[in-house]
């Protein structure tokens, strides 16, 4: 998946060796809210929409394979009319498929609070109590240790769910995006060639966006806890009901905290030249060798395809929106060599830099 100014390009390869890119317009969230999109207030906004974008690109990918599988079982039992559906009909997102895209982004939402909040905070809470001391929100030692406590769960569940097969296919691709954008941002072809020489690890990742957005919670509220708690005291006096507001308080302090941490992770990326920038995307990185693989060639090709995919619109943004009234098109090509030919690449370099 590849978003520039214009375009959202996803780009997944079928079981017959097809290349599958669909392409829609790029419309960004609460789009007449312009103040959303100023500095230290945009980077919450972009994690929701890069949220959205994933679970849809997923969703996408989803349906597509099942309906091979199934028009694949259906040919088996030598049943009429087995040809699988066109992928036209399963380019756009029907009301289903997006009430599935804002369920699992909903469901996703609060596993996050769960795991990387919730249960940090009450961890360490509650161990506090049976160690014969208890840590409170307003000693700084308490959010220190929840910011350690919430980093190991976070390595500890990428490294659970990178066993699966599956997701380690996932995080392949993940590389393979990573290594497309390094070719493209060195101003080289956008081959195969090119981009298996590029690193995995890319310092614009939302795995280091998320260590800085850790690492800042912990400075944010080591500041913000202990002054409300000498301005009002504790909420009820209830141990336990007492956490849970600050549990509460704690998620929309989450959003300047996101915005802070996209900020501080686009200077640093335009900054590692320097030894600040290079010690502070260091963790970030070394976090990524758990996200991301090695891709082989065909993942890098589709990753390739993607991203130009949306080169070629943004080449031609001002004269034609893809599809009819900006829906989504969608193009089936039989192997990368076909890509390649069906969309003319900008000059190395032209073109405004994209993300994975």
């Amino acid at each position: 998946m590849m978003r520039s100014p214009n375009c959202l390009a996803v780009a997944l390869r079928r079981a017959s060796g097809e290349i599958v890119l669909r392409e829609a317009p790029w419309r960004p969230l609460l789009k007449g809210w312009r103040w959303l999109r100023w500095p230290f207030l945009r980077g919450s906004l972009v994690l929701i929409e890069s949220l959205a974008n994933g679970v849809s690109a997923l969703n996408f990918s989803a349906r597509v394979a099942m309906a091979d599988l199934e028009a694949e079982e259906r040919r088996k039992q030598g049943e009429a009319g087995a040809a699988a559906p066109s992928l036209e009909s399963l380019a756009e997102e029907k009301e289903s498929s997006r009430l599935v895209v804002w369920a699992t982004m909903a469901l996703a939402l609060g596993l996050g609070i769960g795991l990387f909040i919730a249960l940090p905070h009450l961890a360490v809470w509650g161990g506090s109590l049976l160690a014969g001391r208890e840590l409170g929100v307003e000693d700084v030692s308490f959010h220190a240790i929840v910011g350690v406590v919430k980093m190991l769960v976070f390595v500890g569940y990428i490294g659970l769910i990178s066993l699966m097969p599956d997701v380690r296919r996932v995080f392949q691709y993940h590389g393979a995006e990573h290594q497309s954008i390094h070719t493209f941002e060195a101003g080289e072809a956008l081959t195969v060639e090119h981009a298996r020489r590029h690193s995995p690890l890319h310092p614009r990742c939302g795995t280091t966006f998320l260590l800085l957005v850790i690492a800042l919670s912990i400075l944010v509220f080591s500041l913000v806890f202990p002054a409300l708690v000498w301005l009002v005291g504790q909420p009820t006096g209830i141990g336990i009901l007492d956490q849970l507001i600050f549990i509460a308080i704690k998620l929309p302090l989450l959003l300047p905290i996101a915005g802070l941490a996209y900020e501080l992770q686009r200077l640093t990326s335009r900054s590692l030249g320097r030894l600040w920038a290079r010690a502070l995307a260091w963790p970030g990185m070394f976090i990524q060798r758990l996200t991301t693989r090695p891709p082989d060639d065909r993942q890098l090709e589709v990753a390739l395809a993607s991203l130009r995919q949306t080169l070629w619109r943004e080449a031609r943004a001002d004269r034609a929106e893809p599809g009819a009234a900006g829906a989504s098109t969608i193009r089936v090509f039989p192997d990368f060599g076909a890509v390649v030919q069906a969309l003319d690449e900008p000059a190395p370099g032209a073109g405004p830099a994209c993300g994975a």
